[in-house]
């Protein structure tokens, strides 16, 4: 696969690369007039394009060929996650990205220590971009607005399999082999994350008389980020 790069508009039969992706295009790959690279803009198409012309960190380039490429998982999966602390953040949301995560939403809860602010949401939608352009995803996870668990909870889609990681729950594949919206032809997935501390009491009973339910997900502690990571291999290995 050659060299991907983000464009968020993709329009007629001519692109410009500028800013970071230009900068990089231009002063790490040396690119030069005759360059073919792999531009995609986040709608699910790859674009086939070769360079015309490079002016310092300003590339113009030539669409050749678009193409529809679906690398997303068959099965919807959203990750509503009480962020951990620091780096471990852009880690949590590059392997996301990976693993196929359709959307995360940072959790407000009552033992959160590390509340999202929106200059790191802007940080992480850059992670979203550059994983995506490692994995050859060719659509966006998307990052909501950061919500209280109780209201994530209580507006999340009846249709949906809901299930909330907690000590003392089912075992999660247990959990997944037995539900029967598995042979769904539009199955989706919302999995809720809590803190280092976890959910207290009084919010997991709230999920849980919204429809949620508790997933165990073994005898050893995770950290927040491996949690997620857990939950969202286990769908993203069955395609």
């Amino acid at each position: 696969m050659s060299q991907r790069f983000f464009l968020s508009h993709i329009d007629g039969e001519q692109a410009v690369l500028e800013g970071s992706e230009g900068h990089h295009l231009v002063h790490v790959m040396r690119a030069k007039a005759g360059t073919e690279v792999t531009l995609f803009d986040g709608s699910g198409t790859e674009y086939a394009a070769r360079v015309t012309r490079i002016d310092r960190s300003r590339v113009e380039l030539a669409i050749r060929r678009r193409t529809e490429i679906n690398r997303e998982l068959a099965t919807r999966v959203t990750l509503a996650v009480a962020l951990p602390k620091g780096d471990r953040q852009r880690w949590l949301v590059e392997k996301a990205v990976e693993l196929g995560v359709a959307r995360l939403v940072p959790l407000k809860t009552e033992r959160g220590v590390a509340q999202p602010a929106q200059q790191a949401l802007l940080r992480l939608q850059r992670t979203v971009i550059e994983a995506a352009k490692q994995c050859g995803r060719n659509r966006l996870l998307e990052i909501g607005q950061p919500c209280q668990f109780v209201e994530f909870a209580a507006r999340a889609a009846a249709t949906a399999a809901r299930i909330v990681a907690h000590p003392g729950g089912r075992p999660i594949g247990e959990l997944l082999a037995t539900d029967p919206r598995n042979d769904a032809a539009e199955m989706e997935y919302r999995f809720a994350i809590g803190p280092e501390g976890g959910f207290t009491r009084e919010e997991i009973a709230i999920a849980s008389r919204q429809g949620w339910q508790t997933a165990d997900l073994g005898p050893r502690t995770l950290r927040i980020e491996t949690a997620a990571v857990a939950l969202a291999a286990a769908i993203a290995i069955r395609g």
